[in-house]
């Protein structure tokens, strides 16, 4: 049978109960093994000196502004970032308030990436379960087709080609929700990790 695999497929989803089981039921939707923390905490990442008297004064020094774009993003290779958080406080008139303009401004955008990163991450688990809705009700529809006397081939091949094409998206979002899943664990390292590197060189 040309759509045993699709069906299959679906069949096992079912037994299984649900697509994805929420690790915490506070957050039905965070569809990762890991806990879902909302907001990366600041003793967490940072030990320095606080932030408190430069708390979005960071954004007005055009240098740090374009410094931390640069650090936060991940393209650019940890050892890159730590070396380029180096040279700017080497070269600074006052390396603790440079220092902690430079977290701050660390600790707000990639703490705003997470963020942007989780609730993706929502949203697609929230696609997946109308997906897999969908794909419920059309195996049981092709199955019903399938067992009918006078078999309309034309419709179930049309509804059997659809089904693989669902199942098969349905599939390339699991793959990707867990590759993403990864992805704030990473910013919590990074962060932590820069933070430890400006609070080397301020201290």
């Amino acid at each position: 049978m040309r759509y045993r695999t699709a069906i299959a497929f679906w069949l096992a989803i079912m037994a299984t109960g649900t697509t994805a089981r929420a690790a915490d039921p506070r957050y039905p939707d965070w569809p990762c093994t890991q806990a879902k923390v909302p907001e990366i905490s600041l003793a967490a990442v940072w030990a320095g000196p606080p932030l408190d008297d430069v708390a979005g004064k960071w954004k007005d020094d055009a240098k740090v502004s374009a410094l931390v774009a640069k650090l936060a993003a991940r393209r650019t290779p940890l050892e890159e970032a730590q070396k380029a958080i180096r040279e700017y406080l080497n070269g600074a008139s006052d390396k603790t308030t440079s220092g902690k303009l430079l977290f701050a401004g660390l600790f707000e955008t990639l703490n705003a990436q997470r963020s942007q990163v989780m609730n993706g991450l929502e949203r697609v688990t929230r696609k997946q379960r109308e997906a897999a809705d969908k794909i419920r009700t059309d195996t049981l529809a092709l199955q019903a087709l399938q067992g009918e006397e006078q078999r309309d081939q034309a419709k179930i091949d049309e509804l059997g080609n659809q089904l693989i094409w669902q199942t098969r998206i349905f599939e390339d979002r699991r793959g990707v929700i867990k590759f993403v899943c990864e992805v704030p664990t990473a910013i919590d390292q990074r962060l932590f990790a820069l933070g430890r590197t400006i609070q080397q060189e301020i201290e």
